[in-house]
């Protein structure tokens, strides 16, 4: 995974006006933190910036007055009626240092006609080189019938890659569908709708 260099500035007001009036002007707040040192606050580009997390395991450069350093955003704090990026916290790395981070789980193959198919982990954790970290894992479920669950031990991994759940952690399940039997209830409405009160004499 290439990473991606973006120009930042330090942070100089902090609180909640000194944030929006960041964001007005195109600028997204972010704490770098990491390898034992303290917090730095920065400002960082909001249109370059909001493009390079659409992965959110991406790799960024940090420059600033020359010096470069390498990041993982750990949080992504989003706007959810604009779509924007308010905040973010971004871990320093090093190049071939090992890192967790949660990746999508990628399903191939279709199942037994007739059973019902859940994924249960979107995501799983990996231990993976921060430079090299895995798009997503793949699970394969071509042909299996219900009760045939999906296991940890199943999950096709990259070289370098570790899955960071016991083996027999449920990744997805095969089951049986679920029937009504709605034939008592509408065999029940239909005998209300017809006892029907008496009709009332009528005069002769």
């Amino acid at each position: 995974m290439s990473d991606t260099k973006i120009q930042v500035t330090l942070r100089e007001d902090f609180g909640k006006g000194a944030s929006r009036q960041a964001r007005r002007s195109g600028q997204i707040p972010a704490v770098v933190y990491g390898h034992g040192g303290d917090p730095v606050h920065i400002l960082m580009p909001a249109q370059e910036t909001t493009l390079a997390v659409r992965n959110p395991n991406a790799l960024l450069t940090l420059v600033h007055d020359g010096q470069e350093h390498l990041v993982l955003p750990k949080d992504i704090q989003r706007n959810a009626l604009k779509q924007t990026v308010d905040h973010l916290d971004l871990l320093v790395v090093q190049r071939g240092e090992k890192v967790v981070v949660d990746v999508p789980v990628h399903v191939e193959g279709e199942i037994a006609a007739g059973a019902v198919f859940n994924l249960e982990e979107v995501t799983v954790p990996v231990l993976a080189e921060a430079t090299h970290l895995p798009e997503n894992v793949t699970i394969e479920v071509e042909g299996r019938e219900a009760g045939q669950h999906v296991h940890a031990s199943d999950v096709k991994l990259p070289a370098g890659v570790t899955l960071e759940l016991a083996e027999d952690h449920v990744i997805a399940t095969v089951s049986e569908p679920i029937v009504q039997d709605l034939g008592e209830t509408a065999e029940a409405t239909e005998a209300t709708e017809g006892a029907e009160a008496p009709a009332e004499p009528t005069e002769a």
